[in-house]
């Protein structure tokens, strides 16, 4: 294991060189000394290219293979799209590479577990940008939770809505490459949060239906214009997790939905002693008919992305810190499956 204070700075490469490389990824890395973003790789190499010139001209690759060969990276970003997050993976771990894999784990549960092995054996961190968890609320929220002031969990509402938030760019209406609609791509961050703020409670069975009414029927919205021709993802999702301790975790999520808010992203849970809302993080109680206010952050914070990444860094690192690990990433992966699942074949999908 290197350390910074000893040893020559980690060598990174990106696989993918899309918005979520350039905003997220190489601009935390190359915020720390104790890094060195050395290649950049994309299927276009001219996309390469641009990310690389913005950040201090990595060597660029259009082959993973090669890259991975010759430019002999510690770490790993995977910011290619979803069906090729299990390839770029196994190829990145299999070289001895640390990887941070951008959501979802992989297409399947099957792949999601593939991974996780695969880091176990060779001794690497597989770690998720699930960067929701890592805002300051989530986990305020988490020590609250465990800390006993909810007492029983017994209802959690997950919302992650837009009213016409089909994105305009990328693959996130093609089904192929994205392995479905806002449920795989914006319903799986609110999930996760969920999960993590309620501990991971074990999955008794999954019932879920899913529409598709709106995003074949327009064009163009909040981001952009889609080709209703060839939009196959679902517009939404609706679904029901129950866990082994009787609770149940209700979810939403939509692309395209007639409801009057521009957008919603967020969590509630329901106690027995007490109610609290994610973002911004707030616990609540009745008290003889009025609210009563436990504990309550004014403003939802919005540094998420680079705590996620920091987290990756110093776990890699050797650091006792927590990260949205690759055990974890299987059971989101098992829960987006047994959703998309039970919406298709109109049945309880048991876990």
């Amino acid at each position: 294991m290197k350390s910074a204070l000893t040893s020559a700075p980690l060598r990174v490469a990106i696989i993918g060189a899309g918005q979520v490389a350039d905003k997220v990824h190489a601009s935390y890395y190359c915020t720390r000394n104790d890094l060195e973003l050395v290649a950049v790789c994309d299927s276009r190499l001219s996309q390469a290219q641009v990310l690389a010139e913005k950040y201090g001209n990595p060597q660029v690759w259009d082959d993973p293979q090669t890259m991975l060969r010759e430019a002999k990276p510690d770490i790993v970003s995977i910011c290619s799209p979803n069906r090729f997050h299990y390839e770029h993976t196994m190829l990145a771990l299999n070289a001895g590479c640390h990887v941070m894999c951008e959501k979802p784990p992989a297409m399947t549960p099957d792949e999601a577990l593939e991974m996780c092995k695969t880091a176990r054996r060779m001794g690497k961190v597989l770690a998720y940008d699930f960067h929701h968890r890592f805002a300051l609320d989530t986990q305020l929220l988490r020590e609250q939770v465990m800390a006993g002031a909810l007492g029983e969990i017994y209802v959690t509402n997950v919302r992650a809505l837009r009213r016409c938030g089909v994105p305009g760019w990328g693959v996130f209406t093609n089904k192929e490459l994205q392995g479905g609609g806002p449920l795989i791509d914006i319903g799986i961050h609110m999930l996760d949060a969920a999960m993590y703020v309620l501990g991971f409670p074990a999955v008794k069975r999954v019932n879920a239906h899913s529409y598709q009414r709106i995003g074949t029927r327009k064009s163009s919205g909040q981001f952009g214009v889609w080709d209703p021709a060839t939009y196959t993802v679902e517009d939404s999702l609706f679904g029901t997790i129950e866990f082994h301790n009787g609770g149940i975790l209700r979810l939403e999520t939509s692309f395209a939905l007639n409801i009057p808010e521009q957008s919603i992203m967020n969590v509630n849970f329901c106690g027995d002693l007490a109610g609290a809302t994610l973002f911004p993080a707030q616990v609540y109680t009745d008290r003889d008919g009025t609210l009563d206010v436990l504990f309550q952050r004014e403003i939802a914070d919005d540094n998420r992305h680079f705590r996620s990444m920091e987290a990756f860094v110093n776990h890699v690192q050797g650091e006792p810190v927590a990260i949205a690990d690759a055990e974890q990433g299987v059971v989101i992966q098992q829960l987006v499956a047994a959703l998309y699942e039970s919406a298709e074949t109109g049945t309880y999908v048991d876990l």
